[in-house]
């Protein structure tokens, strides 16, 4: 009779042949095979991570949880960091956790947080959602990140915060966002769900603000299929995005601790007002919460995905100059993407402005790359306050949003991710090359 350790080494190479036999079935033809704009890339040793962990049969967050959260703050050098279901959740939870009451100078509700009006919807509903209200300042023309230079006109005696991404993973200019909120005490939350591996002067984004989030969709630089995180330096706002993943609860144990005075080593111990001499910390709540844990099947797959994050991001950036190089002869019609000096991008995708008097309109463009098989995304939702669940939102706007219109009208994006071959590379190139002979002046 064979041992369990024997069957699953049986297991796991059999996982290993099915996905080479996979591998080996792929083909690109040009005009026929799909060119996605993002998507998962992955070898046998996930699919071997996702069923080992399947066979441990452990059915929420666990101890792949805890070594992907371990591994994840060495690579970005921050102290503290959780894991949610995805990025979504982890900006409602930053956000959420800058709310507590549990902190020394929460945000309240009616203070107000800058932030664009050109982003992904789960970058500004959290605000919304926890009765703040956003300021929309404009967005700089080719970075599409928040124009730094507007934010002394947009702050009022009401501005608490700034939240904003890092455009397709292009960095902001972090070194005059991080002084106007030094200077005014602002609390700094950086979406960092597009832009893992960019850096800016030398330092990652998502290490300059006060709490940053994350996103491990299949889309993003690396991927759990769904799966987030927020990480911050700060102690207290940690355990306030804990509890607030977690039911709101005031204890921080780990799901299943047995340790029976708890993590804080008192479980029994404390006096709650209200409550009973001595009621559980497990079951005392000091946060309005919810439950966002990822599972932990999928963090077995982010621990061997996050080993290729810088592979992953040397080919984002080889994949984005080379298509890059190949637009360029076309710039008289086009806004190509800039980054600023001290940025290194990890681009997630190449966004495209049409000039204005191109000649043809994005909606042109865009129509033959999807007939020809190639996909194009919005960049998010242009202007957001164009969308109809948030025309009547409380908010303020500073100045105008020339720029957020401009990317509302004229901006698409397509792929550069690791997936993409050269082959494919120099397909999207040469049939933008063809319409631009069709539609050129």
């Amino acid at each position: 009779m064979q041992s369990e350790v024997k069957l699953r080494e049986a297991i796991l190479e059999k996982t290993k042949q099915i996905y080479e036999l996979r591998k080996e079935a792929e083909s690109f033809i040009p005009g026929e095979s799909k060119v996605h704009y993002a998507g998962r890339v992955f070898d046998e040793k996930e699919m071997q991570a996702m069923i080992d962990s399947v066979l441990d049969f452990w059915l929420t967050l666990g101890r792949q949880g805890e070594q992907f959260i371990e591994d994840f703050l060495s690579f970005t050098g921050m102290k503290y960091g959780l894991l949610l279901n995805s990025g979504s959740s982890a900006n409602l939870v930053a956000v959420s956790a800058l709310c507590s009451p549990n902190l020394s100078e929460p945000l309240n509700k009616g203070d107000e947080v800058i932030t664009t009006a050109l982003a992904f919807p789960t970058t500004l509903n959290p605000i919304i959602q926890n009765g703040l209200v956003p300021v929309f300042v404009d967005v700089e023309e080719g970075t599409y990140n928040i124009d730094a230079s507007k934010l002394e006109q947009a702050l009022s005696d009401r501005t608490r915060a700034i939240m904003f991404a890092h455009t397709l993973g292009n960095p902001a200019e972090m070194d005059v966002i991080m002084n106007f909120a030094r200077s005014h005490n602002l609390y700094v939350i950086e979406d960092t769900c597009d832009s893992l591996g960019s850096y800016y002067d030398g330092k990652l984004c998502g290490t300059f603000g006060d709490i940053s989030t994350y996103s491990f969709y299949a889309a993003h630089h690396i991927t759990m299929g769904e799966g987030g995180a927020v990480l911050t330096n700060n102690l207290n706002i940690y355990r306030q995005a804990l509890s607030i993943r977690d039911w709101g609860r005031a204890c921080w144990c780990s799901t299943g601790e047995e340790n029976p005075k708890g993590a804080c080593n008192h479980r029994f111990e404390q006096k709650f007002e209200g409550l009973p001499d001595g009621y559980d910390h497990k079951y005392v709540y000091s946060n309005i919460g919810y439950n966002l844990k990822p599972l932990d099947i999928q963090c077995a797959m982010g621990i061997e995905q996050l080993k290729k994050l810088p592979a992953f991001g040397d080919a984002r950036r080889k994949n984005f100059n080379m298509l890059y190089n190949s637009l360029k002869k076309h710039e008289e019609y086009f806004i190509l993407p800039r980054k600023l000096p001290k940025s290194d991008p990890s681009w997630f995708s190449m966004p495209i402005t049409i000039r204005e008097g191109s000649g043809f309109s994005r909606k042109d463009i865009v129509t033959f790359l999807e007939n020809n098989k190639i996909e194009t995304r919005m960049l998010f939702t242009g202007n957001i306050l164009r969308h109809p669940a948030y025309r009547n939102i409380n908010c303020r706007i500073s100045g105008d949003l020339k720029q957020t219109e401009k990317v509302l009208n004229d901006t698409f994006f397509i792929g550069i991710y690791p997936g993409l071959t050269e082959k494919m590379l120099e397909y999207m190139a040469d049939t933008i090359d063809k319409f631009m002979e069709e539609n050129s002046k």
